[in-house]
């Protein structure tokens, strides 16, 4: 039986910008896509900690160094400038992947800088 796991977070990642009229999606500065392991078009779920929405997009890469985090399309009703997001993938682990798999965190501050960025076993 596979089993569904948290892969990887962005943790208090700041909403830079809004942009109704996009295609849709979560633009990120790369950075932040490289230190969480996600790839382009990749499924992020994003969980807003100031108005308590969460839902389900997919990541686009920014410009590198721009500490960007912009909701797009849909998206851009679920939050506003400023606004605190996590932002995280899971993965479906087999039962003889579970003991090898690591979860990887990445912390950020209030202007996006990166603190700290820790892996964690799965199990263990």
């Amino acid at each position: 039986m596979w089993r569904k796991f948290l892969r990887s977070k962005l943790h208090t990642l700041k909403v830079t910008d809004k942009n109704l009229e996009y295609e849709g999606s979560l633009t990120l500065d790369p950075r932040f896509m490289i230190a969480a392991g996600l790839e382009p078009y990749e499924t992020v779920w994003v969980y807003n900690l100031e108005n308590g929405e969460r839902f389900e997009t997919y990541v686009i890469k920014g410009e590198w160094g721009t500490k960007e985090c912009c909701l797009n399309g849909a998206a851009a009703r679920k939050g506003e400038v400023g606004d605190r997001l996590i932002v995280v993938s899971y993965a479906w682990l087999a039962p003889e992947e579970i003991p090898h798999a690591k979860v990887t965190i990445v912390y950020l501050d209030e202007n996006n800088n990166i603190l700290d960025e820790r892996s964690y076993p799965v199990k263990d």
